[in-house]
């Protein structure tokens, strides 16, 4: 046992690169195996998995609690003074659970984590995971074995693993570009919730385990509703609060024994960390980015603006295209499962960057989500309301109209209306836009809209290959609530969902993978709940978000070098594609390949292919995600003959 766990655990070594540790209880039935990134107490009084002072508590821990030396102060300040090993905070986090018990300390680990708590006394297993989901957890029923780990990969080198593809995941893969939890692309294995806690009990006389139900200690949705009940009343005290309490958020996560740093792309969320940052340590920050020749995807000027008026180290690699065509192939398996965002690429660049110089680079991430940055949210509260308010029996002869052409056809007439001088009514329109919006007219409430707007429309998803499919729902959504703006609740459940399941797995997985621990100060339940207590008119009007945030910044960055459209984080995966990468993608999407598998329907596949190389069709979102599929699925193939080679020679038949 000890020797599989620790086989386990090396799979992620690229997420604990300092130390390895293995805690098992064979005749429990128990094992736990962990890596350690070194971050705060840097000695061996920080090794994992650790025991409690009493010795009833094992804890195998990922992440970081923020609040770690108020929680020790409380500890000793109660009366019972806590015989301190060392300094780090999962020590801290095993005693406030020993103190309390569980139910009452996790809601006050103010942090991101991932843990797995083992209870010797009462032979139960608690897994639990941070309220935004910053940190990864996995777990899978296997015959009577319950596994769990930080990603899949681990379980790959479990003798009895099953590595069958879900295919209702995949479906949901290719509407939204990621395996929404709890599922994931395998059938036997599921994402914890963020914000959640399982219990698994373990009868070493029967030799038997009973998996509990998810429960959750923290919700977003119903903190964001109370906050709503209480909002606040003066705009220029709520702008002073709001700047004293991210200085403390981001104070809190300036905590460690190794060098920091920040990511910088010289937008509103990532210049008022680094300013804060500055603010709080009294010495220039050091900041990243990465740049390309290409403007369109370009943010480095922008970024160096920022950095030279806060006074910072900055530090700008220049990315060729080469480069970022050989990171593509990495990309299988450092996500693990099919993964098509492809701003993924840049954001293990950008990483990969900063680990030349620090262990530890704070983001922007969940800014957009807070403080209404998107510019769906203003199309949302614009149109929604509207659309609603046709009645349907109108709106769906319109929505045929706009059917009756093909995107193609759609497209090539907007380009001769642009000719004739309607650029600037139709510059933001499309043949896809226009199809997308038909959906919408037919929608019969609000949260159908939403779905059409975040989720790939059928008849653009790419097709599956002999099975009738799953209906794929962004779970968060079922509960719209129907006391908020169509912008506020856009934002609610952007929280829940794509920040939970894309933007925060795509920064986990590409920092982790080069040892580098990334920091999300937005992502506090104290400032989630402040912001959702400001009226949306301080978040944004008709065409600015972030407006409080703004006014903030405005203290420390001149408005003029922040203050321009907002830029994606991308690559010209559709132009690359058709160009340096067209032999790689051919032979993914060969025809015989593709019937081989039985996953994706080799026609359909292949015609849009052909739209795509012949520029009749823009269909760069389609075809990447199915060749982000088709690479993953070779990965997780060789990956698993390796594994089975590994097991031979290691273990007994």
């Amino acid at each position: 046992m000890t020797t599989l766990v620790r086989r386990m655990a090396a799979r992620l070594r690229h997420r604990g690169p300092d130390d390895e540790g293995a805690w098992v209880d064979a005749a429990a039935g128990i094992a736990l195996g962990h890596r350690r990134l070194a971050v705060v107490d840097l000695s061996e009084q920080g090794h994992q998995p650790m025991v409690s002072h009493s010795g009833r508590y094992v804890l195998a821990y990922n992440g970081e609690i923020y609040n770690h030396a108020l929680l020790r102060a409380e500890l000793d300040a109660s009366g019972l003074p806590v015989p301190w090993r060392g300094l780090s905070d999962t020590e801290t986090a095993l005693a406030t659970i020993e103190r309390w018990g569980l139910e009452v300390a996790l809601p006050r680990l103010k942090g991101m984590f991932a843990f797995a708590l083992w209870d010797r006394q009462t032979h139960r297993l608690h897994l639990a995971r941070d309220c935004f989901g910053e940190k990864p957890l996995y777990y899978a029923q296997v015959g009577g074995t319950f596994l769990f780990a930080s990603e899949l990969k681990a379980f790959a080198l479990y003798p009895e693993w099953n590595g069958e593809i879900d295919r209702g995941a995949l479906r949901a893969y290719m509407r939204y570009n990621y395996v929404p939890t709890p599922f994931t692309i395998y059938a036997a294995a599921r994402k914890l919730p963020a914000a959640s806690l399982l219990t698994v009990a373990l009868d070493p006389v029967r030799n038997t385990l009973s998996v509990g139900e998810v429960r959750h200690y923290w919700s977003a949705l119903q903190t964001a509703l109370a906050a709503r009940q209480r909002p606040l009343q003066d705009r220029a005290e709520a702008r002073e609060e709001l700047r004293e309490l991210f200085s403390r958020v981001v104070a809190a996560r300036l905590m460690a024994d190794v060098p920091l740093g920040a990511f910088l792309s010289g937008g509103i969320d990532s210049s008022l960390v680094v300013a804060l940052m500055a603010q709080q340590t009294g010495q220039p920050v050091r900041t990243f980015t990465i740049g390309y020749d290409d403007p369109v995807y370009d943010e480095s000027t922008h970024a160096a603006e920022v950095a030279h008026s806060l006074g910072t180290v900055h530090r700008c690699d220049r990315v060729t295209p080469a480069e970022a065509r050989e990171a593509i192939m990495h990309m299988p398996a450092i996500y693990d499962e099919p993964f098509a965002d492809s701003s993924q690429i840049p954001t293990y660049l950008v990483s990969s960057t900063a680990r030349k110089a620090v262990t530890v680079a704070l983001t922007g991430d969940g800014g957009d989500e807070l403080f209404g940055g998107y510019d769906r949210y203003f199309v949302g509260q614009r149109a929604f309301p509207v659309i609603r308010s046709v009645p349907r029996w109108v709106r769906r002869p319109m929505a045929a109209a706009l059917r009756t052409l093909s995107p193609g056809s759609w497209q090539a007439l907007l380009q001769g209306v642009r000719r004739v001088g309607g650029a600037r009514w139709f510059a933001d329109v499309s043949g896809e836009r226009l199809h997308r919006l038909a959906l919408q007219l037919r929608a019969a409430s609000e949260v159908e809209m939403y779905e059409i707007m975040m989720a790939r429309p059928e008849d653009a998803t790419v097709p599956l290959y002999g099975f009738e499919e799953r209906q794929a729902v962004h779970g968060g959504a079922r509960g719209w609530p129907r006391s908020l703006a169509t912008a506020e609740s856009m934002m609610l459940f952007d929280t829940l969902n794509i920040l939970a399941d894309d933007f925060l797995v795509k920064v986990d997985r590409a920092s982790m993978s080069v040892g580098l621990e990334t920091r999300a100060p937005f992502l506090d339940p104290e400032l989630f709940e402040f912001a959702w207590r400001m009226p949306l008119g301080w978040r944004m009007n008709a065409n600015t978000g972030k407006l409080l945030l703004r006014e903030v910044l405005n203290e420390f960055v001149p408005s003029a070098i922040v203050e321009r459209p907002k830029q994606g984080f991308g690559i010209p995966v559709g132009a690359w594609v058709k160009g340096p990468l067209r032999d790689w993608a051919e032979a993914l999407l060969d025809e015989r390949r593709l019937r081989q598998e039985g996953f994706l329907a080799p026609a359909p596949i292949r015609r849009k292919w052909a739209e795509h190389l012949a520029g009749t069709h823009d269909r760069q979102n389609e075809i990447w995600c199915a060749i982000v599929f088709q690479e993953w699925l070779a990965d997780a193939r060789a990956h698993a003959r390796t594994a089975g080679r590994l097991l031979t020679e290691a273990l007994p038949a």
